[in-house]
């Protein structure tokens, strides 16, 4: 038996990197999840390899209509979803001074807004089941930033605040709502990444373990926050 038999998950961001790690985890683990992501071609091969337990649902998080969509062909495919993990966004190094507005909005929309839109439409949904897990991916930037990443950053620190509301608003539904704020990881928000050592950077696999056993918890309990660090991270104990 898995840790997730007979649960319904949705993944946003799953065509690569820690989404898609997560959402084979959750299949592995005997959930039945739909992959959403604006790349169909990632998205239906990993849903063939995976099996019938994935559906894979182009979506482009940022739309309000593909949310609703990507929840309504859930239900169809599989009931009520009992976990939302909202992994989309992308992350920018563009100066400060030289941000445009627009990209600006679209960092928002991406990292922040579909967070918001995926989690109301989720708990929605939940109310009814009186249980239910929202999952967001935050970063370690919402507190310690890297230069050049406002836009990032500001989404990324919104998104800490934004869990302790809905952790207050979803409690008395049985809905719980946590957030893992990951160190460096291997995956295409950082290219390169994969060249560092191994103590200083973590795999998605490393990621997704941690996510999966948030899910998997009682549904008494809940992991409200979690920070987790490759051990060579150079994040504690600056000078």
């Amino acid at each position: 038996m898995g840790t997730l038999d007979g649960k319904i998950a949705i993944v946003t961001g799953a065509s690569s990197g820690i989404g898609a790690g997560i959402a084979e985890m959750f299949v592995a683990e005997g959930a039945s999840v739909a992959m959403a992501a604006r790349r169909t071609d990632r998205l239906e091969e990993r849903a063939k390899r995976l099996g019938p337990k994935s559906l894979a649902v182009r979506t482009d998080v940022t739309q309000e209509a593909d949310v609703i969509a990507l929840f309504n062909a859930t239900e169809k495919a599989f009931g009520i979803p009992h976990i939302l993990v909202n992994c989309a966004g992308f992350a920018d190094h563009t100066p400060t001074d030289e941000l445009s507005f627009e990209a600006w909005n679209k960092i928002v929309a991406t990292n922040l807004s579909s967070v918001f839109l995926c989690a109301r439409e989720a708990l929605r949904r939940m109310k009814p089941l009186r249980r239910g897990r929202i999952i967001t991916i935050g970063s370690i930037s919402a507190e310690m930033p890297r230069p050049n990443a406002i836009g990032y950053a500001a989404t990324k620190g919104a998104i800490h605040s934004m869990n302790h509301s809905l952790a207050l608003d979803a409690r008395p539904f049985g809905i719980t709502a946590s957030v893992l704020h990951p160190g460096s990881t291997v995956s295409e928000l950082s290219p390169g990444m994969e060249k560092r050592p191994k103590s200083n950077t973590m795999a998605t696999e490393d990621v997704a373990r941690a996510i999966t056993l948030m899910a998997s918890l009682p549904n008494e309990t809940n992991i409200l926050e979690l920070t987790m660090l490759p051990v060579d991270q150079p994040y504690l104990g600056r000078s």
